[in-house]
């Protein structure tokens, strides 16, 4: 998908609903862009559209959090802004990423690179001060049934 342009917030968080809706588990996220760029929005929006009742936060002082989403899916949302070295971490990502019911989203990625499958979707978010923001997704061809759900 090219870059698309994201105005505002309640955008953000739309197309976050509108990918969650569509997502069946064992999808990967890595989301990359500056703090502030949206990400922690965009994964509220995944939420809702996996029917996420709870309050989203964004994990950069627990590392993780775990949400109970619709048809016995997980979300697992993890945040390395602080850590250099993932250490255990990548024992716990690499636990998550092989439970199929569970969609594993990674917020600063570098330090766990070696354990993200190369079949991950990749989300670049930029702020652009009076624009909003741009996204690009990348989506691997085993996630092609997110190509309608994009457009």
């Amino acid at each position: 998908m090219e870059s698309v342009i994201i105005p505002n917030d309640e955008s953000m968080r739309a197309l976050g609903v509108k990918i969650g809706a569509a997502l069946h588990g064992g999808e990967v996220f890595e989301l990359i862009g500056d703090v502030g760029a949206g990400k922690t929005t965009f994964v509220k929006g995944l939420a809702a559209g996996l029917a996420i009742d709870d309050d989203v936060q964004s994990p950069s002082f627990t590392i993780n959090r775990r949400y109970k989403g619709r048809d016995e899916l997980i979300l697992s949302h993890y945040d390395f802004y602080r850590l250099n070295d993932a250490g255990i971490m990548n024992m716990e990502v690499a636990e998550s990423l092989s439970e199929p019911g569970t969609i594993t989203v990674v917020e600063w990625g570098e330090s766990i690179k070696d354990v993200l499958p190369s079949s991950r979707i990749v989300i670049t978010i930029n702020y652009l001060p009076d624009e909003g923001r741009t996204v690009e997704i990348q989506l691997p061809e085993s996630a092609g049934y997110l190509n309608d759900t994009m457009e």
